[in-house]
């Protein structure tokens, strides 16, 4: 008797089914549930209709539903949390995720920590070119392939030099300035061209800007040094994995670039760490170098993901190497932002071969730093104009500098007395040249 009532209800709850799919409007089946309800029929076949309908919404939402994600990982889990224990495992199945859902938890990890509309604007100067002692195989100011690249040393800039070009970038908008010394150390040479930087630092900070320099290898007196002197953050690249790390340089090893890390930490600075993508290096290093990134005692503040521009005469561009996609960045910045949720993940080098889609999705993946201004140390950069207009059309706005938190600074009175001397050296040198100048034309 069950059986028979069974096979009777499967009769006509398939009649009903059927009923309704052929006599409903297509609205009232997308639409509310009540649309659908008012189509059945009162009486004892109500609650069979009843039954029919909920077969149908269930067949509809089965239909139209996006498919569901998978059980999340031990990683997914934690989706948000600020870790330092991430394994390599861990890092390798984030990187490795289909790009929309790995883009889709960058994105969720980003607002959680960050305003998703706002991009930093940072301007990079080199304060000295040229004649490195290093051996870096992409980089085209080292001595030992100069004749190849054509380029020629520079002397250290003047303080009144830097000032201005500090002024410059503030005036257009950067609230960083970062500065950049082709050295091994400032160890290299010597005291006199070190204090002038320290200057340089004291005084581009008076401007309420953040201030970030790249040295080289730095002592632990040192790294206090810019401290007091008012220095925002240091920047000392991993550059790529430590498996990778020996392929790109001979003349230092991947454990002198953290004991240098070591040092800024200890000092009280903060850390600005990242790598170079495109150098020839495998998926398994660009997870490397994230997973050492992610596991250091703090996470670096700023993680610059910089794409390789190929400097004509330098090893790597005579190589060949093939340059990184947009959606390669686009797996590395959101790979960053989830593994280092705090960190600014600055999109650096590199962004002239981006369009404005594929730097919109780096944004939307976590990065919310650029570099402005036409120039890097060496390489072209995107004009100013151009980052307008894509920040016009992607809806961006200027990151303040600090956060937009206050913070006070005064020069310190050593750094004061020193920028005193050299304003009143370069007057006074100034003034002889122009009396030489005049008697010359007596």
């Amino acid at each position: 008797m069950v059986l028979t009532r069974t096979a009777r209800t499967q009769q006509l709850l398939s009649c009903h089914v059927r009923s309704i799919v052929t006599t409903l409007k297509p609205s009232a089946v997308a639409g509310p549930r009540p649309g659908l309800a008012r189509q059945m029929p009162s009486g004892s076949g109500a609650r069979v209709s009843a039954e029919a309908a909920g077969c149908l919404l269930k067949l509809q939402i089965a239909t139209t539903a996006p498919p569901r994600r998978g059980h999340a990982s031990a990683a997914q889990s934690k989706l948000g949390a600020v870790r330092t224990d991430w394994t390599r495992e861990e890092i390798d199945e984030i990187y490795n995720r289909p790009l929309v859902e790995l883009m889709y938890d960058a994105a969720t990890v980003h607002r959680m920590y960050h305003n998703p509309r706002e991009v930093q604007q940072a301007t990079l100067l080199s304060i000295k070119t040229g004649g490195c002692i290093e051996t870096c195989s992409y980089c085209a100011q080292s001595s030992s392939w100069s004749k190849d690249t054509g380029l020629k040393a520079e002397k250290l800039l003047e303080l009144d030099e830097v000032y201005k070009a500090a002024l410059d970038a503030h005036d257009s908008g950067s609230t960083r300035f970062c500065m950049g010394a082709a050295w091994r150390g400032p160890s290299q040479v010597g005291p006199r061209q070190f204090e002038r930087v320290l200057d340089m630092v004291s005084k581009v900070r008076a401007l309420g800007m953040e201030v970030c320099t790249t040295l080289g290898m730095l002592t632990a007196e040192q790294s206090h040094q810019l401290k007091t002197a008012g220095l925002t953050c240091y920047n000392h690249n991993l550059d790529t994995s430590p498996e990778f790390y020996p392929k790109i340089t001979s003349s230092r090893t991947f454990d002198d670039r953290l004991d240098t890390l070591g040092k800024v930490r200890e000092a009280g600075l903060s850390v600005c760490s990242g790598g170079i993508i495109g150098m020839g290096e495998l998926d398994k290093d660009r997870v490397g170098l994230i997973h050492t990134l992610a596991t250091l005692p703090e996470h670096p503040e700023s993680v610059p993901i910089n794409a390789l521009v190929p400097v004509a005469g330098t090893p790597l561009e005579m190589k060949g190497v093939k340059q990184p996609t947009g959606l390669e960045m686009v797996r590395c910045v959101a790979t960053a932002r989830i593994t280092m949720p705090h960190a600014m993940v600055r999109l650096s080098a590199g962004r002239t071969e981006l369009s404005f889609a594929e730097q919109g999705m780096c944004f939307m993946a976590g990065a919310n730093s650029i570099f402005a201004g036409d120039k890097l140390l060496t390489t072209a950069n995107n004009e100013r104009c151009a980052d307008a207009e894509m920040f016009k059309e992607l809806g961006l706005v200027n990151k303040p500098a600090f956060n937009g938190q206050t913070q006070p600074f005064e020069i310190p009175e050593l750094r004061a007395q020193s920028i005193k001397l050299r304003e009143e050296l370069k007057a006074f040198k100034i003034e002889l040249g122009c009396k030489k100048t005049a008697a010359g034309s007596a």
